[in-house]
């Protein structure tokens, strides 16, 4: 059964109030595909651009079993206590075969799901590229205009594209285990250079003596790496989710990263540059979405793929027949729209 729907002024009104439970309807809202849905997404998320932007936007990844949900956790509560509201949108790997997500991640959070203080969403990854659910922006948005003034977003940690993941936040954490050794020399270049911040979670107990000799690996590999950034070092730390251990150490991090960005005039300029990728990415989306829809092309998929499995066809020329039936529908969709009585001749 679908949810009944809200007027879009209802909506930004409930959202304003930082009633979670609207906020959680128009997330819901945003992530529909339906086209009615969103229309009126863009509608709300339009009424509100005003008031999104202030929030510390903080991308959270690592591998599983790193323990990022205990983290986020602990740190939710950390940052609760010392008086601010945080939103975390967490996402969940959706399976390749049925497209199902288990959509756990608040059941994992229970002290900072019970909190007035916070909001927690779990969404699904579905297809989409970099452990973060189709819609995380949209969401991110709209915890902004709620009044969220720290915005966690965790992600799948399978190391597929994480910059997307870091094109949409202010500060880019990765989260590892302990004990580096061999593991350095697995880990992606690429992943390490987007980091702000390396923390070595679960440094307690029997893995405090591993956590720290990770930390300063970590650390010598970091001196290694081009910094994204004139303006900021990034640092190894140890922390344990835990036992709350190197949180406080690790939010002054964070807080001495955005007064660098914010000083040096980079984080209005960052920015403005993730604004024209997201731009980017919804065209692609779209321009994606009318190509598979397209009536032509599916009549012609279907052979082009057998072609293609049978040999006969190179990919890369079934992919130029299929953009050229794409290509040619679209212009005579445009000429029928243009002209919808081509007979009619006028005196």
């Amino acid at each position: 059964m679908s949810q009944p729907s809200f007027p879009t002024q209802d909506l930004a009104e409930g959202i304003r109030a930082g009633d979670r439970t609207m906020l959680a309807r128009a997330i819901t809202l945003v992530e529909s595909q339906r086209d009615a849905h969103r229309q009126q997404a863009q509608e709300l998320l339009t009424t509100l651009l005003a008031e999104t932007g202030g929030a510390q936007r903080i991308g959270v990844t690592g591998v599983p079993g790193v323990g990022k949900s205990t983290f986020l956790d602990s740190f939710g509560m950390f940052l609760v206590e010392q008086g601010h509201k945080v939103a975390v949108l967490t996402v969940d790997p959706s399976s390749s075969l049925t497209g199902g997500s288990i959509l756990g991640d608040k059941a994992r959070m229970n002290r900072l799901a019970l909190s007035d203080q916070a909001f927690i969403r779990p969404s699904p990854s579905g297809t989409t590229l970099g452990g973060v659910a189709r819609r995380t922006r949209e969401s991110m948005l709209l915890c902004e205009a709620a009044g969220f003034d720290v915005v966690l977003v965790e992600t799948v940690g399978v190391g597929q594209s994480e910059t997307v993941v870091a094109d949409m936040v202010d500060f880019f954490l990765v989260l590892m285990l302990p004990g580096a050794g061999d593991e350095l020399q697995g880990i992606k270049k690429g992943i390490l250079e987007l980091a702000d911040v390396i923390a070595v979670n679960k440094a307690d107990g029997d893995n405090l003596g591993r956590a720290n000799s990770a930390q300063a690996d970590y650390a010598s590999a970091l001196h290694y790496l081009h910094a994204k950034s004139e303006l900021w070092r990034p640092q190894a730390i140890s922390i344990s989710g835990l036992e709350g251990h190197g949180l406080k150490e690790l939010w002054q991090i964070v807080q001495a990263h955005r007064k660098a960005m914010v000083d040096g005039d980079e984080l209005e300029s960052t920015r403005r540059d993730q604004k024209r990728n997201w731009m980017w990415s919804q065209i692609e989306e779209r321009l994606l979405s009318s190509f598979q829809q397209h009536p032509r092309v599916a009549a012609e998929l279907a052979s082009v793929e057998q072609a293609i499995a049978d040999g006969s066809l190179p990919p890369s020329l079934a992919a130029d027949r299929l953009l050229e039936v794409f290509t040619a529908a679209t212009r005579q969709d445009a000429d029928r729209t243009a002209n919808p009585n081509p007979g009619d001749a006028s005196a």
